[in-house]
């Protein structure tokens, strides 16, 4: 009794009220804190006081959802969802494509009508119809796919929808410049969005939200297409958003930034919930095993026979691409990948990786320069000359370049194979052979489908991954081109995905993996190219690299020259 009333006591002396919830044991610990010396300085009263007021906001809960039950025709989507996000607060919703992450944050934020259940605002029921009305609550959302209009400016994104009548847009630019500069954002109030990298396309979409003064922040995958330094950037943000107050939802699969900013992690697997817990209280091993339900497989790190003593599969001599009064975005190029040889590209984003690969596949024509596989000059070649030949390739933008999302699976999968003798015959497709080939390429991948005449865009985003994978590879007899073959995919399929690249390698097949994550090119790579504004800074055995080194290379510095100098 007598440590209830000590501790009703000094909670009157400090001025606070904190909620019932709060731990007995918190108190007490600043309790003892505090009366160390005898007697309570301003000091300590002034840190009591900042710790229970701190406790007390993220005691208070600002969303609850509760038994959100989400049904899609004969899918269910979300079963029985409870969560509560509290004021101050990063809850990361953690779990693999598909299990119901963002059809939950989708509900909250009014684009989906959950099919039972309730959400609770500030302690008050709301029926949530459109993200208008969740606007207006305060919620935002950030979604994976920016809905940015690129032949508009930064300002006239953020003030869309959001100004009437005549507008005066040098002043909204001065106001858009001092928010950005308000959370250190370096972003050109009056330079369009079609001349932005995506790191700060990313921080447009931020500042929309923030021009609305939302307190709720819902960010779906915000780290999949940005480098480290951006994911840096974005890391900072959350942390000094949250300090003024307010609340994010991190949607991710990516454990290193789970651990890195959230407060709480949910996890789910198939449409609920199945584990909450505080950051301090797992681990990565431990938040793996709840997502996928079972130990990831440890692949075979590459090693053993050096590739470069085997047969030359690729070879490019020179190669540049410069359009009339321009840098070249490709430039002096040449590199060569063996047999059975994985080569790593490197590098941050728009640094002429996409164009590589898209001049070594017959999309773009080079300025000069020569391409040969296996000894057959094929720089004027079609594109279609060099699937015929077995070249593979998955683009870094599957829904622009690798599917077509109102097809099915089966229609998806003959795409760049209509005219091969495999599927048609005197101008005639045989769709039970193909039916038949892509339901063993379902089950093969482990892709989740009820069967191959869904459409594409039905499947999430690993899923539709996995579709393409399954298709390029089949097709790159000789030679595959990975071009950010995990982006935006969860932990489950990222490993799937390494197992199958590796699995070409040992197979014979001759790799280029481009990947602006480090971990996966230290991982999988025989050897690592960086490349920085078009052209190859330097080719290292994996092992010659350190993080440090890579590092520089990506930013334009070659260490060893400047030692030597």
């Amino acid at each position: 009794m007598r440590g209830i009333v000590q501790q009703s006591l000094l909670v009157h002396q400090l001025g606070v009220n904190p909620p019932a919830d709060i731990a007995s044991g918190r108190i007490a610990e600043v309790r003892r804190r505090s009366m160390s010396c005898n007697c309570m300085t301003r000091t300590s009263q002034q840190e009591c006081r900042g710790i229970l007021e701190q406790e007390a906001d993220m005691s208070e809960a600002v969303i609850e959802l509760k038994h959100i039950t989400k049904r899609f025709a004969k899918v269910l989507a979300n079963d029985d969802v409870s969560i509560t996000v509290h004021k101050g607060e990063v809850v990361a919703l953690l779990g693999e494509n598909g299990a119901g992450k963002s059809t939950i944050m989708k509900i909250l934020y009014g684009l989906y009508h959950a099919t039972s259940g309730e959400i609770w605002i500030d302690g008050k029921e709301h029926k949530i119809a459109s993200p208008k009305e969740a606007m207006a609550l305060g919620i935002s959302m950030i979604q994976q796919h920016f809905s940015l209009v690129p032949a508009h400016t930064v300002t006239e994104n953020i003030i869309l929808g959001n100004c009437k009548g005549r507008v005066n847009i040098k002043a909204k630019e001065k106001e858009i410049e001092a928010l950005a500069k308000q959370y250190g954002f370096d972003v050109p109030a009056g330079e369009y969005i079609k001349n932005l990298s995506v790191g700060t396309q990313q921080k447009v979409e931020i500042l929309k939200a923030l021009y609305l003064n939302a307190r709720i922040l819902i960010m779906d995958e915000p780290t999949a297409v940005l480098t480290p330094q951006e994911i840096d950037t974005l890391m900072a943000f959350v942390k000094n958003y949250v300090s003024k107050g307010n609340s994010v939802v991190f949607i991710t699969h990516k454990m290193k930034e789970v651990m890195q900013v959230s407060d709480t992690i949910v996890v789910m697997r198939n449409g609920k919930i199945c584990g909450t817990v505080k950051r301090e209280d797992t681990n990565e091993k431990e938040l793996a095993h709840m997502m996928i339900g079972h130990d990831l497989e440890t692949l075979q790190a590459p090693g053993g026979d050096d590739p470069e003593k085997k047969k030359k599969r690729l070879i490019v001599e020179d190669l540049t691409i410069q359009k009339k009064d321009s840098a070249p975005v490709l430039d002096h190029i040449n590199l060569t990948v063996h047999e059975g040889e994985i080569l790593g590209i490197a590098g941050v984003s728009d640094n002429g990786q996409q164009e590589l690969c898209e001049a070594l596949y017959g999309a773009e024509t080079p300025t000069q320069g020569k391409i040969l596989l296996d000894g057959r000059d094929i720089t004027a070649t079609s594109v279609k000359d060099r699937i015929t030949m077995g070249m593979g390739y998955t683009a870094s933008d599957r829904y622009r370049y690798g599917m077509v999302a109102e097809m099915s699976l089966a229609e998806n999968m003959l795409l760049k194979a209509s005219y091969l003798k495999n599927w048609v015959s005197h101008g005639i497709i045989n769709w039970k052979k193909l039916r038949q080939y892509t339901e063993r390429q379902i089950k093969e991948y482990k892709i989740k489908a009820p069967d191959c005449n869904v459409t594409a865009g039905s499947l999430s985003g690993g899923n539709q991954q996995k579709v393409v994978v399954a298709r390029e590879v089949d097709m790159g007899k000789s030679l595959v081109i990975f071009d950010q073959p995990t982006r935006g995919l969860d932990l489950g399929a990222i490993n799937y995905v390494h197992k199958t690249i590796l699995g070409e390698k040992n197979s014979g097949k001759s790799v280029i993996l481009v990947s602006t994550e480090l971990s996966e090119i230290f991982a999988l790579s025989d050897r690592i190219a960086v490349m920085y504004k078009g052209r190859i800074m330097g080719i290292y055995k994996n092992g010659e690299l350190t993080t440090e080194k890579i590092g520089l290379l990506m930013a334009g510095y070659q260490p060893d020259k400047e030692e030597e100098a």
